[in-house]
């Protein structure tokens, strides 16, 4: 048994060496034949790949020899389609040059005709000159007057015709401009006038206050007069002391000075102890009472108008001038009813109403300090509304509003016409007799220095002229001429509230008597 068991082991022992052998050499036979199709199927792809490469060759060679003959007969084709075009512009050039040359031909005839016409005409006038001088010496033989004696006749006799004419044209275009003007502008005067009603206070240059008795004034003037001395060196107002019952007058040309001296007055009145020091605390009390009811009286004023945003110094200025009048109309109350006034016009014109409100209220704010500083109202009024950052519109509507200088908008036109609706309407405003005649005699003898006027009369307080004329050195066409004159003469040279009519009169009258 162990015998065939070691058998068994030799056999295995010996085939297992030669079974790896000729697998060995089996598997090398296997890897040859199959190592020599690879390298036949690559011979095969390659020759394949070579053959299909020139092949591809051939067609690109072709496609390109194609793409090269059709590029070629494009471009020929091109050439020869603008070797064509060329040909027809040089027969287009030839053509127009034989037109230019047939026209240059042609202008060169007709200069030759204008040159022989020039000629002749240059031939023809001097024979008509000769032909007029012939006619005129023969004109002045038998008329008997020179050329240029003939001319002044003949100037005057148009000058005269001419003159009739524009004095026709003139009065006809204003009767036509004032039939449709005059109509319209009253509806909006009047309707502006109508809806815009304000009271008005008359003020001047005196407060009265009333004493319980005639013994107060004794307490008033005080010992040795320190009690009237120390309330005049506190308010800068005089305190007038006479024979009136019961009544004390205080006079003085700035009425916040005023007002402050009349309430420390009252309160010391009623108060009863009156001695410098009481005085001084009364004017102390006084004067913040009439700052405060300026500043209160601006705000109303701001607020009655319905404007906003104006600089509080403005709108305190605007208080000081409830305190102030011009010929005896309230300062305060004028600019509110400007204000107004402006307001109503600008609706009915289109413009801006908060605008034109602004305008109106700011346009005598000048008022408020003229007193105290140099310079007219309007120059003041400009000066403070360009301090407190006003716009260019409402500046140049103050300084504009007494036609100082132009109006640069219509607001400020409509600033001039409610200032002038509010001074110049009958009651608004007071004027004192010394004014009042020399603007009557100015207005006189503005009228009287015009040629041909016999005399004039100012009536209805100045507001129309009569203006006579002598009929032999004034015409009718003339009235109309002289009547326009004498307005712009006014009109440059003269202050005056609302407007002045001119009426030219021309009268001729013949006397005989019968006997």
């Amino acid at each position: 048994m162990l015998g065939i068991v070691i058998a068994v082991i030799v056999s295995l022992v010996i085939a297992i060496p030669v079974t790896i052998v000729a697998s060995n050499a089996y598997h090398k036979n296997v890897d040859a034949k199959k190592i020599g199709g690879a390298e036949e199927q690559a011979r095969s792809i390659i020759d394949k790949a070579v053959e299909d490469a020139n092949a591809k060759k051939r067609e690109i060679l072709v496609e390109a020899k194609e793409e090269s003959m059709r590029s070629k007969n494009e471009i020929e084709k091109e050439v020869r389609e603008r070797r064509a075009e060329v040909q027809k512009s040089e027969h287009r050039i030839q053509q127009k040059e034989e037109n230019l040359d047939r026209k240059l031909e042609a202008v060169e005839k007709r200069e030759n005709g204008l040159n022989a016409r020039e000629e002749q005409m240059n031939k023809e006038k001097a024979e008509i000159a000769k032909l007029n001088q012939q006619r005129v010496q023969e004109l002045e033989r038998i008329s008997g007057l020179t050329s240029e004696q003939a001319r002044e006749f003949l100037l005057k006799t148009v000058e005269e015709d001419v003159k009739t004419d524009a004095a026709k044209l003139v009065k006809e275009s204003l009767a036509q401009v004032k039939d449709e003007v005059n109509k319209k502008a009253k509806d909006i005067v009047v309707n502006a006038i109508q809806k815009c009603a304000a009271d008005h206070v008359a003020e001047s240059t005196i407060s009265v206050v009333q004493l319980p008795s005639d013994e107060m004034k004794g307490r008033i003037i005080g010992r040795e007069g320190r009690n009237i001395r120390t309330l005049e060196t506190m308010t800068g107002v005089e305190l007038i002391i006479d024979d009136t019952p019961e009544a004390v007058v205080l006079s003085a040309f700035d009425p916040v000075r005023r007002e402050v001296a009349r309430i420390a007055l009252e309160k010391l009145i009623v108060d009863g102890r009156i001695h410098p020091a009481r005085i001084e605390e009364m004017v102390e009390k006084a004067q913040k009472e009439v700052d405060n009811a300026i500043r209160e009286e601006g705000e109303a004023a701001t607020f009655e108008v319905g404007v906003h945003g104006i600089h509080p110094e403005l709108v305190k200025l605007l208080g000081r001038m409830k305190y102030r009048t011009s010929y005896g109309q309230n300062a305060l109350k004028h600019s509110i009813e400007v204000a107004h006034l402006c307001g109503l016009l600008a609706a009915e014109v289109g413009e801006d109403v908060r605008l034109a409100k602004r305008a109106g209220l700011l346009h005598d704010i000048g008022k408020a300090v003229d007193q105290e500083m140099e310079g007219s109202h309007i120059q003041l009024g400009v000066e403070l509304c360009k301090k407190y950052k006003e716009i260019p519109l409402i500046i140049n509507a103050v300084a504009a509003h007494h036609g100082d200088c132009e109006p640069e908008s219509l607001i400020a036109v409509l600033v001039q016409a409610a200032d002038t609706i509010s001074a110049a309407r009958p009651g608004a405003r007071r004027d004192t007799l010394d004014s009042y005649t020399n603007r009557i005699q100015q207005l006189e003898d503005i009228t009287n220095d015009f040629k041909g006027v016999e005399k004039s009369f100012a009536i209805q307080a100045g507001r129309e002229v009569r203006v006579m004329v002598v009929p032999e050195k004034v015409s009718d066409a003339d009235m109309v001429l002289l009547a326009r004159d004498i307005s712009k003469r006014i009109e440059e040279e003269l202050q005056y509230p609302g407007q002045i009519k001119v009426n030219v009169i021309r009268e001729s009258r013949v006397t005989d008597y019968a006997k």
